[in-house]
């Protein structure tokens, strides 16, 4: 039986401090056949000396800031595997993730992706990994759901077994028609981007243990934002962003999108902040949608703005 070739793409902006630990279970996954890349985008601290410490062990790609979108663009063009496992830089795997992914890979040759939870814990602590987690990574092998979520997400259903970054894999196939993202610098798409996309285009499975463990830390996206403000900001963009290139992409997610829009132009309106790129999207949004959808989003928008009002929203 051949053996898949899985890549495993770092991407990194500032977290120096932890990259060496996430580069470290890439390297040590028990499954061989395996490629490590690691994108920096453009750090201002050590990342880049932790990374030169790694000589030819790795694909080093060493580029200008733009953001994480074109962070994964970059890591999804230099990588060569037939699976594709991403791996936030503050994260780290299980020593036997490559293993189970590949094997359902192998079991369900016809899916798209395989998504699996996180542990969360301290990122400080993570260099720790075997000796913590070993009874973890001698799991045998993994129990699985196979799900088909198509119908579902043409039909405005939002999934709730989507992991964070580094719980996401996928077939090369399924990628090659969600990439080049779109890229905004400063906007962080990419994550719903892609699992929304590659859940309307392909089944997958869900594993129902984690394989990789999340670091948490006071510098994570949704953690240093403690105003609740600036956070409801952050995802009415996300929201808003995904929404509108999903559905220029991917026509036949609108009612999701719709949905999407409606949800980040609710969290917008109990926000302050907006910016010049949020207004063009809203803009073209609605230029770009019939009538009746119009009307729809308002009607949707109003309902979640009133659940934002009751605290029952973000």
């Amino acid at each position: 039986m051949k053996q898949f070739l899985v890549s495993i793409v770092i991407n990194n902006y500032n977290y120096g401090r932890y990259l060496g630990n996430a580069i470290n279970s890439a390297l040590g996954q028990t499954y061989s056949n395996t490629e490590v890349i690691v994108v920096d985008d453009g750090s201002t601290d050590q990342s880049r000396e932790v990374i030169s410490g790694y000589g030819d062990r790795i694909v080093a790609i060493l580029k200008e800031n733009g953001g994480q979108a074109s962070a994964l663009n970059a890591g999804f063009a230099a990588s060569q595997g037939e699976i594709i496992c991403f791996l936030d830089s503050d994260d780290v795997f299980l020593p036997n993730k490559a293993s189970e992914v590949a094997n359902i890979f192998q079991e369900n040759p016809d899916i798209g992706w395989c998504f699996h939870p996180l542990i969360l814990d301290e990122a400080e602590k993570l260099c720790d990994l075997g000796s913590k987690y070993s009874t973890a990574s001698q799991q045998t092998k993994s129990e699985y759901s196979k799900i088909d979520f198509r119908v579902d997400i043409q039909n405005a259903k939002l999934p709730t077994f989507v992991p964070a970054t580094s719980g996401l894999c996928f077939s090369r196939n399924t990628l090659s028609q969600i990439f080049p993202m779109p890229e905004l610098k400063g906007v962080t798409i990419s994550d719903l981007y892609i699992k929304y996309s590659a859940i309307s285009l392909a089944s997958g499975c869900a594993l129902k243990e984690a394989l990789a463990v999340q670091g948490v830390h006071s510098n994570n996206a949704y953690t240093r934002n403690k105003n609740r403000d600036e956070l409801r900001s952050l995802f009415s963009r996300i929201n808003t962003f995904t929404a509108y290139y999903m559905k220029k992409d991917f026509p036949f997610t609108s009612k999701l999108t719709n949905k999407l829009f409606a949800k980040g132009l609710a969290t917008h309106l109990h926000s302050s902040k907006g910016g010049i790129q949020f207004n063009d999207i809203r803009d073209n949004y609605f230029v770009e949608a019939s009538y009746l959808e119009v009307v729809s989003i308002w009607i949707k928008t109003f309902f979640y703005y009133v659940k934002l009002f009751k605290k029952e929203l973000v």
